[in-house]
This record gives structure tokens, sequence and C-alpha cells, in this order.
């Protein structure tokens, strides 16, 4: 017979007592006492802690449920956006809580390979699905920019270029930084009338336009975007410009032929490291003796080339699937293995890159109400906002740079 007043209580698994939010944020908090530059401090209900000397970025964070402890072990740094695109933690400054990871990168490496190895796994794999082969690189830009042209022109400046502005005064606006960049890329490629300029992405044919109508050359620009292809088409016929500007929705890898001049601007990234010496190739192949090439491109640290390229970031994972940063150190070793391109000019607009997301940034929640309208939820909403501040706070800190690079064709007459 049962004794009526015994309970029995289920004891939790060892998996349950793993994730449970106290544990994890005892062992989330033990690792945060690595910082060792900036000060973090982390708010709960009814609790503050403060980490690290204070000798860099302050942050502040504040906490809204356990859950964040657990997905940082689950899932690393990655985790982090995921609670924030959840809503369980905020701050006041969240480029300062980027800034402040990017300044210790040993601590946040401590808890990224604490993050569980199925997780990792799992990123790694997806990553890999996502290989930049042709048929691979239209089915992950389309992932992107597919998302809607009137959804990028709700933060985009009315040139609607998705890359660094380069600002020429401290009260310049974002339209005239973007109009300067596109002068300085033509500068350096010297354009003339007489010059046809091919352009390796598109974008929304910003740069093609700009090219032909102020230094007159013909233009013929190839993306594998429909969306993008369509309103570059639309855009270069309403601008006149149809005899002088070629779009074409067509692989790099498909084009043919020989041109004076070559631009690409931030379209490297998704090129994907497996497929560089091919890309550099094929661009040097595509151009005249004397040729130049101006590519703006987004690397990363020599130092941390390897660990960028076999891990799965946030980035990767929700934004930019295929995506991969190369170094400088992996561009001119491409460039001497696989071209006979030199480098003759190298610019770093890499504040000028945080500047421009703070821009966008500043327009995107501006139009909060306008993206919900287009049917995003506020998921997506809190995802574009980390994904703007992780890359400000990345080149703030300069774990990500931005740089111009102008190669040349052996027979180019250097300027005296």
């Amino acid at each position: 017979m049962s004794n009526p007043s015994v309970r029995f209580v289920r004891l939790p698994t060892l998996r349950e007592h793993w994730r449970g939010g106290a544990f994890s944020r005892r062992i989330v908090m033990r690792m945060l006492e690595g910082i060792s530059t900036g000060t973090l401090t982390v708010v709960e209900e009814g609790s503050r802690r403060v980490f690290g000397p204070g000798n860099g970025p302050e942050a502040v964070v504040h906490v809204h449920s356990e859950e964040v402890f657990a997905s940082l072990l689950r899932s690393g740094i990655v985790g982090s956006g995921e609670a924030y695109m959840q809503g369980l933690w905020s701050s006041p400054d969240l480029v300062a809580v980027i800034r402040l990871f990017s300044a210790n990168m040993q601590a946040m490496q401590t808890i990224d390979s604490n993050a569980s190895w199925s997780k990792k796994l799992v990123r790694k794999l997806m990553h890999i699905g996502n290989a930049n082969s042709k048929t691979g690189s239209a089915r992950n830009i389309s992932a992107h920019y597919d998302l809607g042209n009137d959804f990028f022109s709700l933060f985009l400046d009315p040139t609607m270029m998705y890359s660094a502005a380069v600002y020429p005064r401290a009260d310049a606006e974002l339209e005239e930084a973007a109009v300067h960049k596109l002068d300085l890329l033509c500068q350096q490629l010297e354009l003339t009338p007489e010059d046809h300029l091919l352009e390796i992405g598109t974008g929304w044919g910003g740069m093609a336009i700009h090219a032909a109508t102020h230094y007159g050359c013909k233009v013929t620009t190839t993306t594998i975007s429909q969306e993008q292809y369509e309103y570059a088409r639309d855009k270069v016929a309403a601008a006149g410009l149809q005899e002088q500007v070629e779009v074409l929705c067509r692989d790099y890898r498909e084009l043919q032929g020989q041109y004076d001049k070559l631009v690409s601007i931030e379209m490297v990234e998704a090129v994907g490291h497996q497929y560089y010496g091919e890309y550099f190739s094929r661009c040097s192949h595509l151009l005249k003796p004397g040729g130049l090439f101006a590519m703006q491109a987004i690397t990363v640290q020599d130092q941390r080339y390897s660990q960028a390229r076999d891990s799965v970031d946030f980035i990767k994972r929700y934004i930019f699937p295929g995506g991969g940063l190369p170094s400088i150190e992996v561009i001119s070793g491409h460039l001497a293995r696989d071209t006979d391109l030199q480098i003759v000019n190298l610019r770093d607009i890499t504040l000028d890159y945080a500047r421009t997301l703070a821009d966008w940034r500043e327009r995107f929640l501006a139009a909060r109400e306008e993206v919900t309208a287009q049917g995003f939820d506020r998921t997506f909403e809190r995802m574009w906002e980390f994904y703007l501040c992780y890359c400000e706070g990345g080149f703030r800190e300069r774990i990500i740079s931005t740089v111009q690079i102008t190669m040349a064709k052996p027979g180019y007459r250097f300027q005296q």
C-alpha cells in the first residue's frame, strides 16, 4: 500500500541541469572574469556585476532572462546574437558591447570554445553547404539581396550604394560620402571617355551610372541577383544610358572578352575562400595589357584569417550565407600566384565604414514602421540591428578593415 504522504520528485537530468539558467549563469560569469580590456556591467533584476579593469570600451548589458547564459553556452558568440534577436537582453549602446567583445577576443574565444560541439558542427556543415559554386553563389546572393529593393531603400542613400562610403569632411552626409567613394575609385582607375569599364557586382547600378555619367566611359556591369539586375536595368534606362551601360545577369566565371578597366566593390566577400584563385585569375584575364583593376574589400586581420575562415560567426549564419573575408596577405598571395597584377595603391577606409554603418543604422531604426509594413517581424528587425552594430563595432576596433586596392597589368604606364 502506498503512503500518500510520500511524494516522488523527478530530479533533473544532467542535460537539463547543464542547460539550466542558474548553472549556465555561473559558468558564463566565471568566463567574463577573463575580460582584460574595458568594462562590462551586467545588470539583472536586483543585481549589478562589473567585469574588467576599465582601460578601454565601457559597455552595459541588461539581462531580461537567464536563458541568455544558456544560449551563450550552447552557441557561443553566435548565441549572444540569437538571444538579442529574441529580446533576452538589451543595451543602451549595442556598438559598445560589440567593441568590448572585440577588444577581448581571448575571453570571447573561451566562451566560443565552450559552445556545444554539436551546434558548431551543424553551423559548419550548413556553411559548407553554402559553398559558392555557380549555383551556390546565386542561391546565397538571393538569400540576402532578394529581401527586396524596397527594404534596402529604407536605409541606403539615394545612390543605393551598399558598401563603405568615404566621408570627405566631418560634417558630410551619407549621400555625399557615397558619391565621394565612387569618385575615388574612378580616379584610381584613371577613367576616360575612351575606356570600357567592366564592373563585377552591379549592386543597384550606382557605380555604373556614376562612371558613365561623370567620366564618359562605356560600362558593362554584371550581377547574379535577379532583383538587382532588374532594378539596375530600369535605372540605366531612366537615366537614358542604355547605349552606354550594359547590365548583365551573369556569373563572373562566365564573362568573356577584355576590358580597359575593371572595378569590383565589396564583392570578393561573396566569392568564397576556395574560389579566390579562380576569381583573381578571371579578373586578370578580363583586363587588357596596361589595364587597371580597383577593388574595394572588407578584410580580416592576417593573423586571424585561418580562424575566421574555419568558423561560422553571426554574419555567416544569419546575414551572408557562403560569405567570408580575405586578408591582405591572402589577396596579395593570390595576386602573385594566379595573376600578373601588381598592387599600385592601397587606401584604408575602415573608420569610414564604421561611420557608414552608424548612418545606416540610424536610418534603419527610424524606418521601423516601414520595415514592419513590409512584413518583417520584430525578430528580423533586431537581427538587422545586431548585424549593423556587429559590423560597426568590429570596424571601430579594427578586428575587420576595409580597403581600396588598385592593381595594374603589365604595360601600365606609371605617372611620374
